[in-house]
C-alpha cells in the first residue's frame, strides 16, 4: 500500500465519522422532561398505594409484588432528581421519604445514604428555601438526625451513632420545641439499649425529663421518658421507685393525648398499667395490682378503645393477669392463662417470623436488581463517555496518525528485512513465554483446587456437626412415646425440610451473585490468589452493602464466626487496623 492510498482511506474514515458523530451524542433529559416523568411516576405510585395507606404502613401488610413494585417505582424516581433544575422542596421530601421508607423495609445502609443526601442538598440549598419551608424542614431535620444516629446502631457503627446523636442535641438546643429533651432521651436510649451504660443513660433521661416538665408539661413524651427511667430503676432493683413511676404514667396515659394518633395511646396506657401491676406484686402489694387490673380491664371494655388493643397489648394483659392469679393462689386459673399466653405468644412470633422472611426475599431480589442497574448503568455512561468526545479530538488525533503512518510506511520499506528478523526473534521469544503461562496457569489452577477443596471441607465440616445435632435429636425420639414422639417428629421433619430449602436457596444465591461479580473476583484473583470462595463471596456480600446480620444469615453463620471471618479476611487483604474493611472492598 503506497502512502497515497493509505492517506486516502484514513481521510475517508475521518469523513465517516464526522458524519455520524451526531448519533453518537450523550442523551440528556431536559429538566422540564425529568420532571414530567418523575410526576408520572408519582401519579404511579399513588394509584397503587394511596397516601393514608402509605402513612399507616405496616410490611407484613403488603405483598412481596406490591413492595417490589413501589420500590422500584420509587427507585426511577431517584435517578431522575439529578436532571430536574430547581424544585427544592420536591427533592428533599424525596430523599427524606426514601430514607424513611427505606429503614422501614430494613434497607438500613441504603437510609443512611439517603439521609445523608438529604442533609448535603439542605445544606447546599437552604438559601433557595422560603421561610415556610426553612421553618417546615426544622422538625424534619431533628427527626432525620434522631434516625441516622439509630441507623448507625443498627449496623453497628456505634462511634459514628454517638457523634449524630450529640450533633442533634446541640442542633435541637437552638430551638425551643419537643425536639430537643426528645434528642437526649433517645441519646439516653442509645445509651441504655446499645453501650449498657444504665449510670449514663440515667443522667440523660433524668436531664430530658427536667426539661420535658418544666417547659410541655402535658406532652406525651414526658411518659416515655419516665417509663425509660423505671426501666433502669428495675435493672437497679429500686423496684419501689420503679412502682412509683409506673404508677404516674398509668394515670398520666389516661387523660393524655398523643399528638400523632390525636387520641389516648392505649398501648402505652396498657404497658404501664402492666408494669405498675408487676412491680406492685413484686412489693405484696395484693390490693393495689387488683384495684389497677379492675380498672385498666373497665378501661380495655369500653367500645370506643376496644378496636385499639394490639396482640403486644393483649399479651401484656395476660401476663398481668397471670401473675395477678398466680399471687392470689388461684393456679387452675393461672394455668388457663398460661395457655392462652402460649398460644398468643407462638401466633405473634409466627407473624413476625412470616415478616421477616418476606422482608429478606424482597431485600435479596431489589439488592441484586440495584446491583444489575448500577453495572448497567456504569457501562451506559462509559460507552456516552467515549462517544461524546469532541469533534475536533478526533480531527487532530487522526491527522496526527496519518502523519506517522506515512513516516512509518518508509521506514518499514527500508528496514523490511531487519522487521523479518525481529519476527523471528519475538516468535521465538512468545514460544518461551507460552511456556511460562502455561506453568503459571496450571500453577493457579492448582491453588483454586486447594481452595475448592478447603471450602468443601468446611461445609462438609457443618454438615457432619449437622448430621450429629440430627442423630441427637434422633436418640430423644426413639425413647420419647405418644404426643411427645409425634411433636418430635414433626420438629425432626422440619428442620430436614428448612435445611434443604436453606441449601437450595443458599445455592440459588450466590449462583446469581457470582454471575453478577465476574468482573469483581478479576480484580480479587489477580490481587489477592489466596482468597478462597467462602472469602471472595463474603467481599462480593459487602461489596453490595449488606448488613453483618443479612451476611450471617446468607452463611449460616454466627455474628461472631463472621466476625472472626472478617479478620482473617482482612489480614489477607493485609489491611493496617485503622483501615476500614468495607470502604476498601468498595473501591477495589
Amino acid at each position: 500500500m503506497t502512502a497515497l492510498k493509505l492517506f486516502r482511506s484514513v481521510l475517508v474514515v475521518v469523513i465517516i465519522l464526522i458524519s455520524t458523530h451526531s448519533s453518537y451524542a450523550l442523551v440528556q433529559l431536559s429538566s422540564e422532561e425529568a420532571l414530567e416523568k418523575f410526576n408520572k411516576l408519582h401519579e404511579s405510585i399513588e394509584a397503587l398505594f394511596p397516601q393514608n395507606e402509605i402513612k399507616t404502613f405496616r410490611r407484613e401488610s403488603f405483598t412481596e409484588e406490591q413492595l417490589k413494585t413501589y420500590l422500584s417505582q420509587h427507585f426511577k424516581q431517584l435517578d431522575l432528581i439529578p436532571f430536574i433544575k430547581g424544585h427544592h422542596a420536591l427533592k428533599l421530601n424525596t430523599y427524606l421519604h426514601s430514607a424513611n421508607w427505606f429503614r422501614l423495609i430494613g434497607l438500613t445502609k441504603e437510609s443512611i445514604n439517603s439521609y445523608k443526601e438529604f442533609f448535603r442538598y439542605y445544606g447546599v440549598n437552604e438559601e433557595q428555601l422560603t421561610e415556610a419551608e426553612k421553618e417546615a424542614y426544622l422538625r424534619m431535620r431533628t427527626f432525620g438526625y434522631d434516625m441516622l444516629a439509630d441507623n448507625y446502631a443498627k449496623v453497628s457503627y456505634l462511634d459514628s451513632a454517638q457523634i449524630q446523636h450529640k450533633y442533634n442535641i446541640k442542633f435541637a438546643s437552638k430551638f425551643n420545641r419537643i425536639s430537643y429533651p426528645s434528642s437526649i432521651n433517645n441519646y439516653g436510649l442509645f445509651l441504655y439499649w446499645h453501650k449498657n451504660d444504665l449510670e449514663a443513660a440515667l443522667i440523660q433521661f433524668k436531664k430530658a425529663f427536667t426539661i420535658t416538665k418544666k417547659q410541655f408539661s402535658q406532652h406525651y413524651l414526658l411518659g416515655s421518658i419516665r417509663d425509660n427511667i423505671a426501666d433502669i430503676y428495675l435493672e437497679y432493683n429500686r423496684i419501689k421507685e420503679a412502682n412509683t413511676l409506673y404508677g404516674e404514667n398509668f394515670e398520666f396515659y389516661k387523660y393524655t393525648i398523643n399528638d400523632d394518633l390525636q387520641s389516648i395511646d392505649i398501648p402505652r396506657l396498657v404497658s404501664a398499667g402492666s408494669q405498675y401491676i408487676s412491680t406492685a406484686l413484686t412489693l405484696n402489694d395484693l390490693t393495689e395490682a387488683t384495684k389497677v387490673f379492675n380498672e385498666l380491664e373497665t378501661i380495655l371494655k369500653n367500645p370506643i378503645y376496644k378496636s385499639k388493643i394490639l396482640p403486644k397489648s393483649q399479651l401484656e394483659i395476660l401476663k398481668a393477669k397471670e401473675l395477678l392469679y398466680s399471687k392470689k393462689n388461684r393456679f387452675e386459673d393461672t394455668y388457663a392463662i398460661l395457655k392462652e399466653v402460649k398460644t398468643l405468644e407462638d401466633s405473634l412470633n409466627s407473624l413476625i417470623a412470616g415478616s421477616e422472611q418476606k422482608r429478606l426475599t424482597v431485600v435479596n431480589s431489589i439488592v441484586l436488581d440495584q446491583v444489575k442497574s448500577s453495572f448497567k448503568t456504569e457501562r451506559i455512561e462509559r460507552e456516552n463517555k467515549i462517544k461524546s468526545q469532541d469533534l475536533k479530538l478526533w480531527i487532530i488525533t487522526l491527522s496526527s496518525s496519518l502523519v506517522l503512518l506515512v513516516l512509518l510506511l518508509l521506514f518499514l520499506r527500508r528496514h523490511k528485512n531487519l522487521i523479518i528478523a525481529q519476527n523471528k526473534q519475538q516468535l521465538a521469544e512468545q514460544s518461551k513465554e507460552l511456556v511460562t503461562i502455561n506453568n503459571q496457569k496450571l500453577q493457579a489452577e492448582i491453588k483454586a483446587k486447594k481452595r475448592d477443596l478447603s471450602d468443601f471441607a468446611i461445609n462438609l465440616t457443618q454438615n457432619q456437626e449437622w448430621a450429629k445435632l440430627l442423630a441427637e435429636k434422633l436418640e430423644v425420639f426413639k425413647k420419647a412415646k405418644g404426643r411427645e414422639r409425634t411433636k418430635l417428629l414433626e420438629i425432626f421433619e422440619k428442620d430436614i425440610q428448612n435445611k434443604i430449602r436453606y441449601d437450595h436457596d443458599t445455592k440459588d444465591f450466590y449462583e446469581r451473585l457470582d454471575k453478577l461479580s465476574d468482573s469483581f473476583y478479576s480484580v480479587l484473583h489477580t490481587k489477592y490468589p489466596n482468597l478462597t470462595k467462602t472469602e471472595i463471596h463474603l467481599c462480593s456480600l459487602i461489596r453490595l452493602k449488606i448488613d453483618s446480620h443479612t451476611i450471617a444469615n446468607f452463611q449460616n453463620i454466627t455474628l461472631s464466626s463472621l466476625n472472626t471471618s472478617r479478620y482473617r479476611l482482612r489480614k489477607k487483604l493485609n489491611l493496617h487496623e485503622d483501615d476500614n474493611l468495607d470502604e476498601f472492598i468498595q473501591f477495589l
